[in-house]
């Protein structure tokens, strides 16, 4: 059976990516599409409009064959740990090609994500505080492999590149031309393609979804139109409070809060009256806003460097959603791999120690917000066509 992987957010799905689930498919030859999909928070550090039972749902009825969740372990971590993550997974998955937008889908990925492996050690020359790491990055890549890496789904490709040549057996890298839209675009055109940015923009600022009709499927515009939203807005009190409360220490303990950082959160906060006048108070040179948002997160979740050590220590493979095609391969992927396979979460999978306890935790946070059970007494869809079950 060929396998394809993707590795997804969906937040929300919209036409560009049923173009690239199609394109995959038939690109690749695939008897069977997986989509690796982040849970209820993404890489930039925020939540997800829908929650991932709904884009599991979404995904499956616009060309997936199986869903799993890319645990929030890897799925909230700066573009090579996200990479490496999804990667894994796929590949434990038994997938034989990845397949990813691109800007440049002529581009060698394959020989691009060995040549850097093969680089030698390059972090601690990374010691300019006037400039990100992301920026640091291009300069060294481009100074010694003359790699030119200014364009974000160029960027992520070359993360997946380089986390497949770490694999033992490396699969093959599907790059496909993104259309139209560019990520981050922040406007709805006539066409009907549009950035997850600009779908994001109108639907948080609650303009009539009626803007979005030529730009998402149908499915996606019902689900908006019935869930409740969470946005930054919402979390904001919450996150000020967190920050006010927590000794410097206790901020200090948190994950990726290095470089003194927790003064500066400390020094700002009391003066900002919102999530956006608390990014921009703490933007400095050294650090995009991406990591900001993902501190901030992490602030809210009091995610430790603990919690993170020991999630990646413990892999395993989350069901979301299948149709019969993934179901044939789930029957085959039981004998395949030592990984636990998770369809339904235990009191003890759940517990704080468990080995679902710190996705339980952070979705609480959603459940907080009018959200149904995202862990608990929650099955696998089983889409058929127009029909789904729960098994």
């Amino acid at each position: 059976m060929r396998i394809t992987g993707i590795i997804a957010e969906y937040n929300p799905l919209h036409n560009g990516h049923i173009y690239q689930l199609q394109q995959a498919r038939q690109q690749s030859k695939a008897d069977l599409v997986i989509v690796c999909m982040s849970g209820n928070y993404v890489q930039r550090g925020q939540a997800a409009l829908l929650d991932k039972w709904t884009r599991a749902k979404l995904a499956l009825q616009n060309g997936a064959d199986m869903v799993v969740e890319l645990p929030f372990v890897s799925a909230v971590q700066p573009a090579d740990r996200f990479a490496a993550g999804a990667v894994q997974l796929l590949a434990a998955l038994g997938c034989q090609t990845i397949a990813f937008g691109s800007e440049q889908p002529a581009f060698d990925y394959q020989q691009a994500g060995q040549q850097i492996i093969d680089l030698p050690e390059q972090s601690a020359a990374f010691v300019d505080y006037q400039k990100t790491y992301a920026t640091q990055l291009n300069e060294f890549y481009q100074e010694q492999l003359s790699l030119q890496i200014d364009q974000p789904n160029h960027l992520l490709g070359i993360s997946y590149a380089v986390a497949n040549a770490r694999l033992a057996q490396p699969l093959n890298l599907l790059a496909i031309k993104r259309e139209q839209a560019q990520h981050g675009d922040q406007t709805i055109s006539t066409a009907p393609y549009a950035s997850a940015s600009a779908i994001r923009k109108i639907v948080t600022q609650g303009t009539d979804l009626a803007a979005l009709q030529h730009v998402v499927p149908a499915e996606t515009l019902a689900a908006l139109a019935d869930s409740t939203i969470l946005t930054e807005d919402q979390l904001w009190s919450l996150l000020k409070y967190r920050i006010e409360s927590l000794s410097l220490g206790q901020l200090r303990q948190v994950y990726q809060m290095s470089e003194g950082l927790e003064y500066r959160f400390k020094k700002v906060i009391h003066k900002a009256n919102s999530y956006t006048d608390l990014l921009q108070a703490l933007k400095t040179k050294r650090y995009t806003y991406a990591r900001l948002q993902r501190v901030c997160l992490y602030v809210l979740l009091n995610i430790q460097p603990a919690d993170i050590q020991q999630g990646l220590a413990r892999p395993y493979i989350r069901l979301l959603g299948f149709n019969d095609i993934g179901q044939q391969h789930l029957h085959q992927l039981k004998k395949m791999t030592d990984l636990p396979i998770i369809s339904k979460v235990s009191a003890k999978m759940g517990a704080e120690t468990g080995l679902l306890g710190l996705e339980v935790r952070v979705d609480r946070l959603r459940e907080q917000f009018g959200w149904q059970s995202q862990n608990f007494a929650r099955q696998p869809i089983f889409y058929h066509g127009k029909d789904e079950a729960h098994c």
